[in-house]
């Protein structure tokens, strides 16, 4: 049973292995509010989730210990396990997802464990691992659904409030929910007035969908950017501790994720995953109400995968109106094209690409199509420059 005194216990066990990671000021995420950051992407191996597979190991017996340890994950509990069990003397085996990030791939096989790659999603892997565990006599160690997982998932919570004695409301991502479960229940238990929102991706909203209907449900299929979130099905134990501490669970969708990504690496310099970034998402669109209050997003973890990176930026560009791509139907005749890039130029905005091509066999003999790609400020700043090409008597074609 998960009580105060184990995350107590788990916060001292965990001293000398994982960071107290800052707390810092972002007052630009939404300025109806007082924002601080938990950075957990800049924990040791990139993630809170050594908190809760350190504390778990440390906590096996001895007998335990000699089978050796199997998990399941889609990345960050697998480094968290592998670190813990080689600083433990302890034999590891992680069961992935094929989909998973190649960075995390290595970088568990970096902290010493092996790896079994799965073909399908996270709760493959989860059945895979079991599978195994039967097999061979691993003791599996379970990435959310386990009290002194959550208990080190909990201590969190204790640094928050202790960073930040004041705090009125913290967001945390959700994926199983052992992240916010630990630390609902740590804040809920020493200052009961502190809100608690969790968040999740739209295209994985497993927890969301069970709480409104008052028990555990499985969705048939997630997708999602937020890899280190897309679960399918809340855990018993998680279920229960969100079920009564946490108030409010919401939804964002990956473009929100991937404009709060670009957010933090422009405005805070920081790194982080998109399932990092749902906290953040849900501060800057006013998903959960903050207004007037001091709150805490909790920014889980930092491990992206780079290759996908540029793709998140771009998106994030086009969500927040940082880019554009404009189709203008022209007539074919000299300086088209000259009177176009004036009036982009005279209003600030910036091409980085162009293309033209004559008209298709359905429209006017003499015309053709300009496409354009160009930066813009914001989405004042695209409609501007949208409005005074409009109004220099060129079409726009949707």
């Amino acid at each position: 049973m998960l009580t105060l005194d184990k995350i107590y216990h788990a916060n001292f066990v965990l001293k000398n292995v994982v960071r107290k990671t800052d707390l810092i000021p972002a007052p630009k995420i939404n300025p109806e509010c007082d924002v601080y950051l938990k950075t957990e992407n800049l924990q040791v191996t990139g993630s809170f989730k050594v908190r809760g597979a350190y504390y778990k190991i440390s906590q096996l017996s001895a007998e335990e210990k000699a089978k050796g340890v199997i998990a399941c994950s889609a990345g960050n509990h697998a480094q968290g396990v592998a670190l813990a069990a080689a600083r433990n003397g302890i034999k590891s085996l992680i069961c992935l997802p094929d989909g998973a990030p190649i960075s995390k791939v290595e970088a568990t096989k970096s902290y010493g464990a092996d790896v079994c790659l799965v073909e399908g999603v996270y709760d493959d892997a989860y059945n895979k691992a079991l599978e195994l565990k039967e097999e061979k006599g691993y003791t599996f160690i379970h990435p959310f659904d386990d009290e002194n997982v959550i208990a080190g998932q909990g201590t969190i919570g204790l640094e928050i409030l202790d960073q930040l004695p004041e705090i009125d409301a913290v967001i945390v991502p959700v994926g199983g929910g052992g992240l916010i479960s630990g630390v609902a229940f740590a804040l809920k238990s020493l200052k009961p007035e502190i809100k608690v929102y969790g968040v999740q991706a739209s295209g994985a909203a497993s927890m969301v969908t069970s709480l409104e209907h008052g028990k555990i449900e499985c969705l048939d299929s997630v997708a999602t950017i937020a890899d280190g979130i897309k679960v399918k099905e809340p855990g018993t134990n998680t279920f229960d501790i969100c079920s009564k501490y946490v108030d409010k669970i919401v939804t964002v969708t990956d473009d929100e994720i991937s404009s709060a990504i670009l957010f933090l690496i422009e405005q805070q310099k920081l790194i982080s995953e998109g399932a990092g970034a749902v906290s953040v998402a849900a501060a800057m669109f006013n998903k959960v109400p903050v207004k007037g209050k001091k709150v805490v997003c909790l920014v889980s973890g930092g491990n992206i995968d780079v290759t996908i990176l540029s793709r998140v930026i771009k998106r994030g560009l086009l969500k927040s109106g940082r880019t554009d791509s404009i189709n203008i139907e022209l007539i074919d005749k000299p300086g088209q094209l000259r009177d176009v890039s004036r009036i982009i130029a005279e209003l600030g905005g910036n091409v980085i690409a162009i293309h033209h091509e004559r008209a298709n066999e359905g429209a006017d003999i003499i015309g053709c199509y300009l496409r354009i790609v160009l930066e813009t400020r914001n989405f004042e700043h695209k409609m501007a420059i949208r409005q005074a090409i409009s109004d220099a008597g060129f079409t726009i074609v949707e």
